[in-house]
């Protein structure tokens, strides 16, 4: 089993924003981990406290063969400063060990984890550098 995270946010609490980033995270998930929602066993989403007019688990339900994966909404902790409009998720799926996993930060999000914003490659190629100095 392999946990992936991922994070995206929205220009305004609304439900049309709200599944279109929520699409475009899930849509990026399973094209970049090459995941099928068969193997997915739970989900947590988390919202900041500013969204409120429709639940992620909801939006992500109506996508093909997503009805049967396990999925929470939870209100992420607020702190002080923190990024706003911010949808967060918490995967576990049933993969190999050795399959690469790619944890999906979008849009401001992205400055959440800076280190698994960045393409795989220039990823790689990162560390590779840091090792050298």
């Amino acid at each position: 089993m392999k946990a992936i995270r991922g994070a995206t946010t929205v220009a305004e609490n609304s439900v049309e924003a709200i599944q279109e980033a929520v699409t475009e995270l899930l849509d990026e998930l399973e094209q970049r981990n090459q995941l099928q929602p068969t193997e997915i066993m739970s989900v947590t989403f988390s919202v900041t406290r500013d969204i409120d007019v429709i639940f992620p688990a909801a939006i992500a339900r109506s996508r093909p063969l997503w009805d049967s994966v396990a999925m929470l909404d939870v209100q992420q902790m607020h702190v002080e400063g923190s990024l706003q409009h911010c949808i967060r998720f918490l995967i576990h799926a049933y993969l190999p060990t050795s399959t690469p996993i790619h944890h999906i930060y979008l849009r401001q999000a992205a400055k959440l984890r800076p280190d698994w914003s960045l393409p795989q490659t220039l990823q790689t190629q990162q560390q590779a550098v840091e090792t050298k100095v």
